[in-house]
């Protein structure tokens, strides 16, 4: 990503705040002042006849009572016709320019938003439920742009009438300025009543669409697991749940909305025909000078001012669904639980060697800490192995020497140097990891080998496949590595996912390697082909294996045994198995 984009969506966040949405909505604006300046200086040109036509209709019907002069009737006949064709190619250049703007916020705030995940700790990632951060990245995103569509137009009109209204009349009637007025303080009192429980109802709406986007979410994920035990039906109970919390959310607030937009229509209504009653009334008992097109004058400047006010109201919903959106994408950029790199040294050479000085960590609100006081000092090339029980702390040290999480006592030091004063975006360059269950995008064969690395050359890639015992999965496939895998790797079998993994760590060449449960989910026949791999991949690389099969494991050149946190055995297979200790008993019940 280049710095410029880095630097925009820096600008976005900082733009971005939950508890002032609408600051935050023009502070996105003023990121794109030029185009949206010019956009308003459009608008006003195409926007004239609105406000002009009043003008031209009450001249007309002057020139009518009086009977003449036909000259003047062409002229005002010309200026209407100038004032209407303009319309269009002013009214393209503002669409231009200001949707422009517009879809280039949604932009910045899906980059943004995108950024931010990849910054937030794995904490973040793990508490955080997945569907709801895609609502967050698709949907609010959206919620946003369609508030600036939707609105920008009907208050740059609204703006153009009062201006054009308030100097029209002023030059033809000034002393009925006042009565224009009256609809300022009614426009307020039915925003402040909608305001009220707007806020509440939208929040309340949206929350219930994440819950449901979650459980959605779910059905999908576990849609084989409830295929298999025949629960269909409790799976559709949990999703109509959901729905019905969001159709009662929603159809409160459909109610609340429909409630104020008839109560603003007909108030600002009633307001037009008392100005146009009012008008006539004024011009009849002769207290001002009002002629009959100034009359129509009057009372079509006071109906678009209605009309204009009534749009602007309609549009509050809108407003209101797009600021919670606004504080909705502000609880992902205004997260504090950040990965820190910025500013640390960037590691450009790694030998390999790891050094774990007195470790702890104790995940928040955890009774006891999952690592207690791990020393361990691992060589640069040497292969150490992890067992134990579950929650021993295996995978929580994997994380650790990754980065995913920071130690709270003790340094995790890489080649010497404290890893605190790391940037680990850099570290990560030189490691690769082999989960327990392989991640593959949709894309083709080649696209997730070379992930992230741009131009790899085709023989670098036929290596690592050959090497990862792969080759074969290549040339059974009709399309060879150009085949798409399907979402998720669906296409393939978990042996062949598992494979393609190792091709993936293979052709990164990495320093470091880390192998979280490999083959724990294999039959034997890949597992035997993944251990082939394996040793490929493992051959002059740092490597720490997390195993449950400790048959997996023997040629380790040491065996770490972790219980409660705590390191209770190190030494070899066979060293261990000598001592009779608590590795001696998980082989025992391995082998029985």
């Amino acid at each position: 990503m280049s710095r410029e984009a880095l630097s925009n969506e820096a600008r976005v966040a900082r733009a971005i705040d939950g508890r002032h949405p609408t600051r935050s909505v023009w502070r996105l604006l003023g990121m794109h002042r030029r185009r949206v300046a010019g956009a308003v200086a459009f608008f006003a040109l195409k926007d004239t006849p609105l406000w002009l036509l009043p003008v031209i209709t009450a001249g007309v019907i002057d020139v009518v009572v009086a009977g003449g002069p036909m000259s003047t009737l062409w002229f005002w006949a010309g200026l209407a016709v100038v004032a209407l064709v303009q319309n269009y190619p002013n009214h393209v250049a503002y669409t231009r320019l200001f949707m422009g703007a517009v879809r280039s916020i949604g932009a910045d705030l899906r980059n943004a938003l995108a950024a931010r995940l990849q910054s937030l700790s794995i904490g973040f990632h793990s508490r955080a439920n997945s569907a709801v951060v895609q609502t967050k990245v698709v949907r609010d995103a959206e919620n946003v742009e369609v508030m600036l569509q939707q609105t920008a137009h009907p208050l740059l009109s609204a703006t153009m009438v009062l201006l054009g209204a308030v100097v029209m009349t002023a030059i033809n009637v000034p002393a009925f300025l006042p009565v224009y007025a009256l609809a300022i303080p009614l426009a307020v009192m039915l925003r402040a009543i909608l305001n009220r429980r707007s806020r509440a109802r939208n929040e309340e709406f949206r929350r219930e669409v994440e819950q449901f986007s979650a459980r959605v979410g779910e059905m999908a994920t576990l849609l084989p697991i409830t295929r298999a035990h025949g629960l269909e039906a409790v799976a559709v109970d949990r999703v109509a749940r959901g729905a019905e919390g969001v159709r009662s959310a929603g159809f409160q607030l459909d109610l609340l909305n429909g409630r104020f937009a008839s109560l603003s229509w007909v108030s600002l209504q009633l307001l037009g025909v008392g100005c146009l009653v009012l008008a006539a009334w004024v011009s009849l008992t002769g207290i001002l000078p009002i002629t009959p097109g100034q009359v129509v004058l009057l009372s079509s400047y006071f109906a678009l001012l209605t009309g204009s006010a009534t749009n602007l109201l309609m549009l509050l919903p809108i407003v209101a669904r797009g600021t919670e959106s606004v504080r909705s994408i502000a609880e992902v950029l205004q997260d504090p639980d950040l990965e820190r790199n910025a500013g640390k040294r960037a590691v450009d050479r790694v030998e390999g060697a790891l050094d774990l000085d007195a470790v702890r960590f104790r995940y928040p609100d955890a009774e006891a800490p999952a690592l207690d006081g791990v020393d361990l000092a691992i060589r640069p090339g040497e292969t150490v192995a992890f067992v134990g029980s579950s929650g021993s702390g295996k995978s929580t040290l994997l994380n650790l020497v990754l980065g995913f999480v920071r130690p709270t006592g003790g340094r995790v030091r890489l080649d010497g140097v404290d890893m605190e004063e790391l940037d680990l975006r850099t570290v990560r360059r030189f490691v690769s990891v082999v989960p327990q269950e392989s991640v593959l995008f949709e894309g083709s064969i080649r696209d997730n080998i070379t992930y992230g690395l741009g131009e790899v050359d085709d023989d670098r890639v036929l290596a690592a496949l050959r090497d990862a015992n792969a080759l074969e999965i290549v040339e059974a496939q009709p399309q060879g590595w150009d085949t798409v895998v399907g979402e998720r790797g669906a296409r393939l079998s978990g042996g062949q996912r598992q494979r393609l993994s190792i091709a993936r760590a293979l052709v990164r060449d990495p320093r470091i390697l880390l192998l979280d449960e490999a083959t724990s989910a294999l039959d034997p026949e890949s597992e035997a082909k993944i251990k082939v791999a394996l040793e490929h991949l493992m051959r002059g690389r740092t490597t720490l294996v997390v195993a449950h099969r400790l048959s997996t494991i023997r040629s380790a050149d040491r065996i770490v045994v972790l219980e409660h946190g705590r390191v209770v055995e190190v030494g070899s297979h066979d060293q261990l198995i000598a001592r009779g200790g608590r590795y001696a008993e998980l082989e025992r019940v391995q082998s029985a």
